[in-house]
């Protein structure tokens, strides 16, 4: 295939930076068994530091961004895919040291690829993307640690965000007491119309005088912000009560103790949507075309965008002025 097609390529050198639409080649994607017609891509906080020039993300130039994508396959070398197959591709290297998802056309190894499953379309899976992924895996966790919808209230913070939104309407759909935490008030409409039975500001989940151990509030947590917003969470959390963490837009320092481990025997959870193990990955997915579909997916998006359109819309997430999803439609 010589046609050209369009991608948005990131490139730097030392005296020079550039975000532009480019017209390139099948023979300009890197090699891997999986040629994929690309449907759909997503926004997502880690992209907007892909485009920018110390965003620290990037490992390789020129990139193709975009750690999301769903599409059709146009051709295989691995014997699990075949032409008309439609696949999921988040993660891994993708929109990082490996050509993303922000073009019409990505070559993508097997190893990296989730069959789309049943009862999910293209644009449903990258309405979810790895923010949905990073939820649904949350949830998984803490109720392998025991949590269900009789355990009490579950908290989540972020909650205009990507995996914050998403959390929430999961959550909601399997019958949890939500409470949300955010910033910004004015979306509270927004928050209740997903799924929150509550909302809080972030000044009362983290008041900025952490206790060491504190009342216990939270039979569980899903946190995407990390450092002192997790700290209070962890001197909150009821008896034997869990956080899954999966960012540091909070900062990376947690200033906690032992006290709430080794007196409450709580659970920090740590979730990696990158690296997990592709068994857990389809298992995840799954679960996303069923039970933790969210009843309200279409309502959290903000946006559907096209690719010329990227390069504004990128700086929203990192002024934090983003609601929801952003989808890119190739």
């Amino acid at each position: 295939m010589d046609a050209q097609f369009k991608a948005l390529m990131v490139n730097k050198t030392e005296n020079h930076f550039s975000l532009t639409v480019n017209d390139i080649t099948i023979n300009e994607l890197p090699d891997a068994d999986v040629l994929i017609k690309v449907a759909y891509s997503s926004i997502n906080y880690k992209d907007s530091l892909a485009c920018i020039p110390n965003g620290k993300i990037v490992t390789s130039y020129p990139l193709i961004p975009g750690i999301d994508l769903a599409g059709v396959v146009v051709s295989s070398q691995d014997p699990r895919y075949q032409k008309g197959d439609e696949v999921i591709a988040t993660s891994y290297e993708i929109g990082v040291s490996h050509h993303g998802g922000y073009s019409e056309y990505a070559r993508i190894p097997g190893d990296w690829l989730v069959p789309l499953p049943e009862n999910l379309n293209l644009k449903e899976a990258m309405v979810l993307g790895t923010a949905g992924f990073t939820a649904a895996l949350s949830i998984q966790r803490l109720e392998d640690n025991g949590l269900t919808p009789n355990s009490g209230k579950v908290l989540v913070t972020g909650a205009t965000g990507g995996v914050g939104s998403l959390a929430i309407s999961m959550l909601a759909r399997k019958g949890y007491d939500v409470v949300a935490s955010t910033g910004k008030i004015s979306e509270d409409d927004f928050i209740k119309k997903i799924g929150a039975k509550n909302i809080i500001t972030r000044e009362e989940v983290n008041s900025g005088n952490i206790r060491l151990i504190d009342s216990q509030v939270w039979a569980g947590a899903i946190d995407p912000v990390g450092g002192s917003t997790l700290a209070s969470i962890l001197s909150k959390l009821n008896y034997n009560g869990s956080v899954a963490v999966s960012g540091l837009t909070g900062g990376v320092e947690v200033p906690t103790s032992v006290l709430p481990f080794i007196l409450r025997g709580i659970n920090l959870l740590g979730i990696d949507s990158v690296h997990c193990p592709m068994e857990i990955r389809k298992t995840i997915w799954n679960r996303l075309a069923n039970d933790l579909k969210p009843d309200h997916l279409f309502d959290s998006i903000q946006q559907e965008i096209t690719l010329e359109e990227i390069p504004i819309t990128l700086p929203s997430l990192l002024k934090g002025q983003a609601r929801g999803r952003i989808i890119v439609k190739l």
